[in-house]
């Protein structure tokens, strides 16, 4: 069979929706490729406020990691963007050279935010807050400077400035309304969010109109048209956003305010769709997630052949995402000639309830402070359901006793079809269905199986009512908090560890079997996990599954924002040579690297590597890799020393060279960085690494735990030693300790405050018969490590299967 060609113009969340749910109605139909002019994976937007506030990574928000698209044998051109379609050839081309064929076209472009045309709105440090580039723009301004503003204060500029906020900056909200969040937000609500986000350090200056973005190259301030203003390091415009249709239009596809679609996501030249928020469907345009992923469901059933209803618009619903202020608000809530409400407005306790009634039927309603009946009010608003006394009695929060907010009898009364994950289009139905045909029990296995929850998580309390009446006395309402390792398992990261030990298992598929995964392959998330723990507990038996690690670690190199990688090789401590450096210098020129970076680590990165010639790099340098990309022990930074500093008090160079030539290339949970200074002034920055060395008079002291990221942790001191050798050992002991309990992605700044101190002090300090066993343990290890671009340099025959992998190897 010929499959046909689907290119998909849009890495984001609408679109790649879509080929989610193709991917799930007719697998063998399409040869998938995507266009995306952002260098990542597709990602969660929903939740680039959360990163911006601190409370998730970069990694967290990924939605399908760059193992997806292989997996599913998609092409994906991660940093290029499609310029042209030819809708008569059926070509899409790219400002990169790229030229497509397609059979079917989906654009889905997404939107552009609306920069106010000010005078001075072009200087540096004015940006709009849409992207992962805006938040790494936002955190990066947080550490130099100290004064933001943020203006709208809608949704979008409340979770900017509260994540600004969250970096320790002075924020101020500028907003030409006098009250923030019109759109979703009556006067009462409004004024209850300005208190609480005032409590919480946030100043807001309203009723304003910027008239000017003051300063010369970077911008020191706003004026307004009354004639004030106010300081700013920052400006961070969120006044809204405008449907992408300049490629639409260029290439003679119908454009209104959006490109025109039907009820099946149609535009006006054949073969050719459109969905999310670039898509004007019967004169609307949606800038929300859940109408979005409805789009695709329909269109993804068009294109597979399966008999669908159409699309009809949607009712839309928003939450606020910022921590601790909870505010829900969908449909219609500003009074009426020909409304009447239910209102609770409890000032103590911090709540405020609305929900307006026409003609007996639930039209719309805002909750403040207590949004435990947002799915259920969304759904009552979706149906114009008829308010009844239990209605009435459930919102005032009257619910019977044992009931809690009545959510049990809510989930029994509502229909299959019911809507209970806005955001991903998951019906009761689909969720009950997916409980007892799969045997589900955890809201973790639900997200994998639906995607309920999967998004902003609203939904979550919901879907965990609906799993207590689906499995009835089956339910465990004390285990349903337990965070599996990923969707495809109930089990933790250390039940996984515990059985893979007790069960003597030594195969991925194995343990997929024996604990009954419910996915046959595993996915993403789990796979890269087995596969460390597995080496980890059966370091001579176990074979590693270079399949099942990440890109950048089958390619040794870290792919970057434009496509192409960042080769660093390894300098143990630091430390280089005239040969080294001439040899780092030829290649440069040789494969015309585009830059030379000293990173962090005291080493040197060579960036702009394109992928075909990584072999021919690391063969030509001779060098070992310095494992910049991997989930190792990376680097050890180190001072000068006592051989060439007045105030160092030992040898720091040759210990941190004798670490990290012991331990390189070690697999550990997260990434390691250690460092080694000669005296307390801390050159090295030992005092934040995951593990870092202090030369004293008379000895070493030791200390772990440190993180300098967005979640910068002070080290904790572990202990004094006298001797090179102590350092070696405690080191080799915590690394294995560490490797033995910690969980896969957790970096020692966590995995330390959830163990203790004083416990890891036990084990690896004060035990000396343990710490030999663990040193005893890490030692197997280390025996069953080998660089493989060393083996590259030696053998002729595992070059070309290098070579081979990471042509194959595909974004």
């Amino acid at each position: 069979m010929n499959k046909k060609k689907l290119v998909l113009i849009g890495n984001g969340m609408a679109g790649i929706n879509t080929i989610e749910h193709i991917l799930k109605l007719g697998n063998e139909r399409y040869d998938i490729t995507i266009f995306g002019s952002e260098p990542h994976p597709n990602y969660n937007r929903i939740l680039l406020s959360s990163v911006l506030a601190g409370n998730a990574e970069m990694d967290d928000i990924i939605l399908n990691n760059w193992n997806w698209y292989e997996e599913n044998n998609i092409r994906l051109y991660a940093g290029h963007t499609v310029n042209r379609i030819d809708t008569e050839n059926k070509l899409v081309y790219t400002d990169t050279g790229v030229c497509e064929p397609y059979d079917e076209l989906i654009i889905a472009t997404g939107s552009v935010p609306f920069i106010l045309p000010l005078p001075g709105a072009d200087r540096e440090g004015v940006i709009a807050f849409r992207d992962i580039k805006d938040c790494e723009t936002m955190m990066e301004a947080a550490k130099r400077y100290k004064k933001a503003v943020v203006i709208g204060g809608g949704l979008l500029g409340l979770e900017a400035a509260k994540g600004l906020l969250n970096l320790n900056m002075e924020v101020a909200v500028v907003h030409i309304s006098d009250y923030l969040m019109e759109r979703q937000l009556d006067s009462t609500g409004s004024e209850m969010l300005r208190a609480e986000l005032e409590r919480q350090g946030m100043k807001f200056l309203l009723s304003r109109q910027t008239e000017e973005i003051l300063g010369d190259d970077r911008v020191t301030g706003l004026r307004f048209k009354d004639g004030t203003s106010v300081e700013a390091d920052l400006v961070v415009m969120a006044v809204g956003i405008r449907p992408s249709v300049q490629l639409a239009r260029a290439s003679d596809i119908e454009v209104n305010r959006g490109i025109v679609v039907n009820d099946y996501m149609e535009t006006n030249r054949p073969h050719v769709y459109a969905v999310g928020e670039c898509a004007e469907h019967q004169g609307i345009v949606y800038g929300l997630v859940a109408p979005l992923y409805e789009q695709g469901a329909v269109l993804a059933k068009r294109l597979c052949g399966v008999e669908t209803a159409p699309y009809k618009g949607s009712v839309i619903s928003t939450k606020l995402k910022v921590s601790g202020v909870d505010v829900f608000s969908a449909g219609e809530f500003m009074d009426g000639p020909d409304t009447r409400s239910i209102r609770i407005h409890d000032e103590w306790n911090g709540v405020y309830k609305k929900v307006l009634v026409r003609n007996n039927r639930i039209i719309g309603g805002v909750l403040f402070g207590d949004t435990n009946e947002s799915s259920r009010l969304f759904q009552w608003i979706r149906n114009r359901a008829e308010m009844t006394p239990k209605i009435h009695v459930s919102l005032l929060g009257l619910a019977a006793e044992g009931n809690g907010s009545g959510g049990a009898d809510t989930v029994a009364d509502l229909d299959n079809e019911e809507i209970i994950c806005g955001c991903n289009g998951v019906s009761k139905g689909d969720i009950v269905s997916a409980i007892q045909e799969k045997g589900l029990t955890t809201v973790d296995e639900v997200k994998g199986c639906t995607g309920a929850s999967r998004s902003c998580g609203g939904c979550k309390p919901l879907v965990t009512q609906l799993l207590g009446h689906a499995l009835g006395d089956e339910f465990d309402s004390a285990g349903i908090q337990k965070e599996g390792i990923c969707p495809c398992t109930p089990l933790t990261h250390d039940e996984v560890v515990a059985a893979i030990r007790e069960k003597q298992l030594t195969h991925m598929r194995e343990v997929m079997h024996v604990l009954e995964w419910n996915t046959e392959e595993g996915c993403s998330k789990c796979r890269p996990a087995l596969n460390y723990y597995l080496g980890m507990v059966w370091p001579e038996a176990y074979a590693d599954d270079r399949n099942s690690r990440f890109v950048n670690e089958k390619v040794h190199a870290n792919i970057q924002k434009d496509g192409t990688y960042s080769v660093v090789p390894r300098m143990y401590g630091g430390v280089t040579s005239p040969e080294e450096l001439r040899r780092i210098a030829d290649v440069a020129e040789k494969y015309q690297v585009r830059m030379i970076k000293v990173t962090g680590g005291q080493r040197l990165d060579l960036l702009g590597v394109s992928k075909e010639n990584l072999p021919q790099i690391w063969e030509e340098l001779g060098m070992p890799s310095g494992y910049a990309y991997a989930k190792a022990v990376r680097t050890v930074k180190t001072c000068v020393g006592e051989t060439f500093c007045r105030f160092g008090t030992q040898d720091s160079i040759q210990m941190g060279i004798d670490m990290e030539k012991k331990y390189e290339r070690l697999n550990t949970p997260a990434k390691v960085k250690m460092a080694v200074s000669a005296c307390p002034r801390n050159c090295a920055e030992s005092g934040i690494k995951d593990l870092g060395i202090v030369g004293v008079d008379g000895g070493w002291e030791i200390f772990v735990g440190g993180n300098g990221g967005v979640n910068l942790r002070k080290g904790d001191l572990l202990c004094k030693v006298k001797t090179r050798e102590e350092v070696l050992d405690i080191t080799g002991a915590y690394l294995q300790y560490y490797r033995e309990t910690g969980q896969y992605g957790e970096r020692t700044s966590e995995w330390v405050e959830r163990m203790g101190l004083e416990h890891i002090k036990r084990v690896v300090v004060d035990d000396k018969e343990g710490r030999k066993l663990l040193l005893q343990r890490i030692d197997i290890a280390l025996a069953q490590l080998v660089d493989p671009w060393e083996e590259i340099v030696r053998d002729a025959g595992i070059r070309e299967t290098m070579f081979e992998e990471i042509k194959a190897s595909s974004l």
